[in-house]
């Protein structure tokens, strides 16, 4: 299981609802409404535009806090039912990310409870080495990240959407806060080009619009 494809209807979600989804993972220690254990998970893919099986397959030695940055090196994949690390299809998908201070906040957050789970598990403890594991530090599956991301759709009032929005997402807001269509492209780990702008040409109407703008002052004065 890869996370999903990049083709088909783009639905990505909105800068309100996309806060509002992440507010829901984080819960609110002032009204006790406590923070889902998976909500780094969803600060990540919504942030950074990671395919699913990019995100459940980072490992510990793949993320630099300090430096801020992430290597994207593996995807965790079902083959004939066992989850296990596969090495990316090309190489534009293997790639290191700047991490923006939320993420590195949250993935601070997300380590310090994994640590609480792993004295909690004592020997039943699994040292995969994964960033998002079980309870025990085995891979998760798939199935229980999309249910809880439902679940959290739910809870912040948002219209339901496949797991693979949030790549879309982070391609949508990096394009309307005015990020070069290449940027995006190296953030997305596509191949081509081409394919970014396939899909997402039409999320950019400003950056068209100053491309107008740029010819008639360049030739018209």
């Amino acid at each position: 299981m890869s996370g999903g494809t990049d083709r088909g209807e783009v639905t990505p979600l909105i800068a309100a609802d996309a806060r509002a989804m992440l507010a829901a993972a984080i819960g609110n220690a002032a009204t006790d409404r406590p923070g889902d254990r998976l909500a780094a998970i969803f600060r990540v893919a919504l942030t950074l535009g990671l395919r699913q099986g990019e995100v459940l397959g980072l490992r510990w030695q793949d993320v630099d806090l300090n430096a801020g940055c992430l290597h994207v090196r593996h995807a965790l994949q079902r083959i004939e039912g066992a989850l296990i690390l596969k090495e990316p299809k090309t190489e534009k998908s293997r790639r290191t990310l700047r991490l923006p201070a939320s993420v590195v906040a949250a993935i601070r957050a997300h380590r310090v409870r994994q640590i609480e789970e792993r004295l909690v598990a004592g020997s039943r403890w699994r040292d995969t080495g994964h960033v998002f594991a079980t309870t025990i530090g085995t891979p998760l599956d798939p199935r229980n990240v999309i249910r809880a991301w439902h679940r959290l759709l739910a809870e912040a009032g948002v219209e339901r959407r496949p797991f693979h929005t949030c790549r879309h997402t982070a391609a949508s807001l990096l394009l309307a806060e005015g990020v070069p269509l290449k940027v995006v492209q190296e953030v997305l780990g596509h191949s081509l080009l081409s394919t970014t702008a396939d899909i997402y040409s039409h999320l950019t109407p400003a950056a068209f619009q100053e491309a107008a703008d740029a010819m008639d002052r360049a030739l018209v004065g």
